[in-house]
This record gives structure tokens, C-alpha cells and sequence, in this order.
């Protein structure tokens, strides 16, 4: 199923890698002239983290021994500088040579071949002549080829001196599973680089005689692919992970790749959007809410069938980890783009809550990775506990529970901050609202089979009577109460902690230093306030203040308390 997507997702880009080439970045270009004579190094960096790309024949699968690619390589096989590098300079020779005796007539190649017949000394001098040659030296690793004065492609470029057939004469025939036709299959898939994994893993791999072969079969035989199919997918698969693909995006260790099927335009547009709800980073000169307007308007018209879409119309989701010798899979989501859109606008109902800040200072928090770095003391994803955000992905895209644990971190954060920052910060502080819309959202999707208590809101509900919000709420008017008589921030500090888990054991205490705030208040505000704190405790139980709040009654403590603070803040309308 992930193979047969990836293999569709190929054949439906409108510009992809060709049948035995690859996109691949290339950082140094070796200029010959037509003579084969050294001309000089050029750079093809583009800024700091990227080179320029092309179209060259798919790289070799190297294990233990090494391989050359096809006029292109690393620094060792292309140059051979250092003597621990011959073995591999010889064998990217010998491959030029034999390219250029297939192709007698190309003046490309032969220029290539005259180049290396050239002794191996006055190349070295050629190449000291270059004010290039001492950042080359620092970059051996890095991936070089050839361009002949004149020329406006490399030679890596030139497809007509590729291989004529990927086919081996002694390939095994069988089904392919991705296919289903009768044909060779290849007996290793290509690697496919992934971030923190060996590049040399592949997604399908076996090793071999390790205890994964069955009936005999060896290798990728055991998963049999045909050599087309196995490229498409491949190529798939490596157009998602480029450096600056919008298809990609990293959280810890992990890698998600997305994409849509079926009808490309819309699509494209999924895709855009379900990437800024992953990782946010709308555009400084636009307004800071315009990218969220924009996913939210999008997926709404998915659902209602304004954006008309079919079956064929599906999303895709595949998380990917790094693992020993092979990729490991660990997310796999695919569904109608329809049933998705619904998935992503509950997903904002659920995480949406007050923020009455300025337009310019608000700040899209519904994303995974704001979702993950508020719940970290650092405000690092990789600092999150392992596993947590592909959990986190899949509640997302499958409408399910929220992670535990995510809920829990969110708690346990919330009340840290209250030691942490100054007043009000935490109506203030971005990380904050989003901990309090992760609180909101867990609750209510707990509560789907549970009708006890009511459904939390986006802003203040002087109609919702749980013990645990009414208490957030007498705690945040405490704490005004305390601030306007600037009277120090001590209930905040001392008290509001355990008044989340044990109200009855800190509450008389808050309300005694209250009484003595409230003095210190003109008569307009005492009588507000004093208002205020009746309606909220006349809606307690009879019984007093609870003794102990359960884990999900403690969100609501801080979604009250968070509710209350921010009623305060909001503007009044002119009547």
C-alpha cells in the first residue's frame, strides 16, 4: 500500500526524475577544456545548507566494497588527492573509460577520457593554480562532476551515456507487488538518505541469512519489485526528503513525509496547508494569522463540497525513523481528502481558545511542532518525550485522543510557569495559550463518552459549574484582585499551584489574604470584585471547596483560571 502510493505519487508529478537518473546536488563542477586540460573549480553552492541540483544517473548501492558512480561521485573517486583514495579514483577511471569506448563518437566523453590520461602529477599542479582548491580539499565528501567549456550541461547530464537498461542479464522474474506483472525484479532497492540514518538504508531491505528470508528467497526477492517500479518509487521517495521539499517535515528524529493523490491542483494546495499546520512560519511582512485563515478556509470548503473532490482524492501520511541498516516506518495515514479536511478543522475547534493579545503579537499555536515545544522546558521538540509526536500526528489526521502524555507535560508546565514569570505573563506568553488550548482539547475529546461534564469553550463560560474550572476561576479573580492592590503576586506563587490539586487546603488562606487586598481598593472595583467572587462561589458545591481535583478536573482548573484572566484583558465593547 505505501509502495503502490508512492509509485502513483511519482507518475502524477508533472516534473519528475527521469527512467535511471536521480536529482542530486552537486557542489563542485570540474571545467576542462577541449583539449581534456584543466580549466578551473566552480562552485554551485547556492547559501549555506544547499547546492544545485540535477538530473544524473541514480546512484550505485554501495556496501562493503566500494563502487563508482556514473560521472559523478564524492571527492575520493573523482580526484583521488590522498593515497588511501586510489582505490576508488581507479575505479571511477576505469569507468569513464569504458563509457567512453561505448560512445566512440560523443567529443564530451573523450574530452573526460583525455582529461585522466593525463599523468596524475600535472593534474595536481593544475589544480593548486585554483584559489578554489583549498576549500575543495576541506570538501571531499561532497559531490563532484564535469562540464566542458562551452557546454550548458555536465556531463553527468548526458543521459545518452548512461547504461541502456537498469535489467541485469542474471535478475531473477517474478510478480511484482507493486504492479502486478510478470517481469526481472531487482535484488537490492536503492538507498534512500534520511536524516540520522546510515546512507546506505533503503525502505525495503533484508538482510541477508539474518533470519528474514522464507522460501528460499534472498534479499529483495523476498519483496519482489521490478526494476521500473522499484525506481519509481525510489525516486518518490527522494523527491519528498530533498532539503527543500514542503512534502518534509522533521520533529526530533522523526521524519513526515505528506503528499495528495488524485487531482493535483488541490492537492498541492492540502499539501501547502497541511504543512503550515504542522510547522507555522508565515511570512514576517503578512499578517501573523493570514497562512491560518487561508488552511482553515481551505479545508472548510473540502468538507462542505464547495472544493469538489472524488475517491481518487486521497491524503497521505508516512512518518519515518531511522533505524539499523533500513528505514523504519512509524506512521502510516492514508484517507479521503474529504474525511481529512473534517479531521483538521476539529483539530482547530478543539485547540482554539482566547487570545485577545494584538493582532500583530498573536501567533498561530495549533501547529505540532508549537504544540511540542510548549510542553518542553527548553522549547525543543527533540527535548519532548520519544514517540510523542507521531502520537500526536496520528490524534490529528484520525480524529482519536489526544496523547496522555502530551496532556500531562502541558499540566505540569502550566504550573511550573507559575513560578517562572512575572505577572501575567501567562496571558502574555504564546507558549502559555497553546498549553491551555492542549488542556481544552484533550478534555474534550475525553469526554466524548463521558457526559458529566460540560464541553470546555473557546473563552469564558460563567454557565459551566464543574468544581475544577470554578475554582480556576476564583483563583485567577484572587490573583487580579491581589494585583490591583499591588499587593505583590504571592497568591500566584505560593498557592496556585496546590490550590489545582488540593482547593480545600489553600483556598481559606487565598480568601483571607483577599479580604485584606480588597481594602486597599477603591469602592467601584471592591464592589466588582466582591460581585465577581460571590457568583463564582455560589455555584461551589455546598459541601465547601473540593478536598482533591482528578488529573483532567486540574486542566480545567487552568482552562478557568486561563478563561478568567483573559475576560479581564478583553475590551469591552463601546455601547
Amino acid at each position: 500500500m505505501i509502495l503502490k502510493a508512492l509509485y502513483d505519487y511519482y507518475h502524477s508529478l508533472p516534473k519528475s526524475a527521469p527512467s535511471g537518473t536521480e536529482l542530486k546536488e552537486i557542489e563542485f563542477v570540474i571545467v576542462i577544456g577541449r583539449d581534456g586540460s584543466f580549466r578551473r573549480f566552480e562552485s554551485k553552492r547556492i547559501d549555506k545548507k544547499r547546492c544545485a541540483s540535477f538530473y544524473v544517473a541514480k546512484a550505485v548501492s554501495r556496501t562493503s566494497s566500494p563502487k563508482s558512480n556514473i560521472l559523478w561521485d564524492n571527492g575520493k573517486y573523482v580526484l583521488g588527492l590522498e593515497e588511501a583514495h586510489i582505490k576508488y579514483h581507479s575505479l571511477f577511471v576505469a569507468k569513464v573509460e569504458e563509457i567512453a569506448q561505448r560512445h566512440p563518437d560523443n567529443h564530451s566523453i573523450a574530452t573526460l577520457s583525455s582529461f585522466y590520461r593525463q599523468p596524475p602529477e600535472e593534474r595536481l599542479a593544475a589544480f593548486c593554480t585554483d584559489q578554489l582548491f583549498d576549500e575543495v580539499k576541506e570538501k571531499l565528501a561532497s559531490n563532484f562532476s564535469f562540464q566542458t567549456e562551452g557546454d550548458d550541461r555536465l556531463i553527468a547530464e548526458m543521459a545518452e551515456l548512461f547504461p541502456d537498461s537498469d535489467i541485469e542479464s542474471d535478475m531473477q522474474e517474478g510478480i511484482c507487488l507493486i504492479t502486478g506483472e510478470k517481469g526481472p525484479i531487482v535484488r537490492i532497492t536503492t538507498a534512500t538518505p534520511l536524516p540520522g540514518n546510515s546512507p546506505m538504508a533503503a525502505l525495503v531491505a533484508m538482510q541477508k541469512n539474518a533470519g528474514y528470508d522464507s522460501y528460499g528467497k534472498e534479499q529483495a526477492y523476498n519483496s519482489p519489485i521490478s526494476p521500473e517500479a522499484e525506481f519509481a518509487y525510489t525516486s518518490a521517495l527522494k523527491t519528498l526528503l530533498v532539503k527543500d521539499s514542503k512534502n518534509k517535515i522533521r520533529s526530533g528524529n522523526r521524519t513526515f513525509l505528506f503528499w495528495g493523490s488524485g487531482n493535483r491542483d488541490i492537492s498541492n494546495e492540502a499539501e501547502s496547508c497541511f504543512g503550515f499546520i504542522i510547522n507555522p512560519e508565515p511570512d514576517r511582512k503578512e499578517d501573523p494569522n493570514e497562512n491560518l485563515s487561508k488552511t482553515i478556509k481551505l479545508y472548510k470548503s473540502i468538507w462542505s463540497g464547495e472544493i469538489k473532490t472524488t475517491l481518487d482524492d486521497r491524503f497521505h501520511i508516512l512518518g519515518l525513523a531511522p533505524n539499523t541498516g533500513r528505514i523504519a516506518i512509524v506512521e502510516w495515514a492514508e484517507t479521503s481528502l474529504k474525511e481529512f479536511a473534517g479531521k483538521i478543522l476539529r483539530h482547530f475547534d478543539d485547540m482554539e481558545i482566547a487570545d485577545n493579545r494584538k493582532p500583530e503579537k498573536q501567533k498561530p499555536y495549533s501547529g505540532i511542532f508549537a504544540m511540542m515545544s510548549a510542553i518542553t522546558r527548553s522549547g525543543k521538540t527533540s527535548d519532548a518525550l520519544p514517540n510523542l509526536s507521531e502520537a500526536l500526528l496520528k490524534s490529528i489526521v484520525s480524529g482519536e485522543q489526544y496523547p496522555y502524555s502530551l496532556y500531562t507535560s502541558a499540566l505540569e508546565r502550566f504550573k511550573s510557569e507559575l513560578f517562572e514569570h512575572t505577572k501575567f505573563n501567562l496571558y502574555e506568553h504564546t507558549a502559555s495559550i497553546c498549553r491551555a488550548g492542549i488542556m481544552k482539547a484533550y478534555i474534550n475529546r475525553s469526554q466524548q463518552h463521558n457526559t458529566n461534564n460540560k464541553k470546555l469553550t473557546i473563552m469564558l463560560d460563567k454557565t459551566n459549574d464543574n468544581q475544577g474550572y470554578l475554582c480556576g476561576r476564583l483563583a485567577a479573580t484572587l490573583e487580579k484582585i491581589q494585583d490591583e492592590a499591588k499587593s505583590g503576586d504571592s497568591i500566584r506563587t505560593r498557592y496556585l499551584s496546590a490550590a489545582s490539586t488540593t482547593p480545600s487546603a489553600v483556598f481559606p488562606s487565598m480568601m483571607n489574604l483577599s479580604v485584606h487586598h480588597s481594602e486597599k481598593l477603591n469602592n467601584g472595583l471592591r464592589i466588582f470584585y466582591e460581585q465577581l467572587k460571590q457568583e463564582i462561589i455560589e455555584k461551589l458545591s455546598s459541601n465547601g471547596f473540593p478536598a482533591h481535583l482528578d488529573l483532567n478536573d486540574q486542566g480545567r482548573f487552568f482552562v478557568g483560571y486561563y478563561h478568567q484572566l483573559a475576560s479581564f484583558y478583553t475590551k469591552k465593547e463601546n455601547k
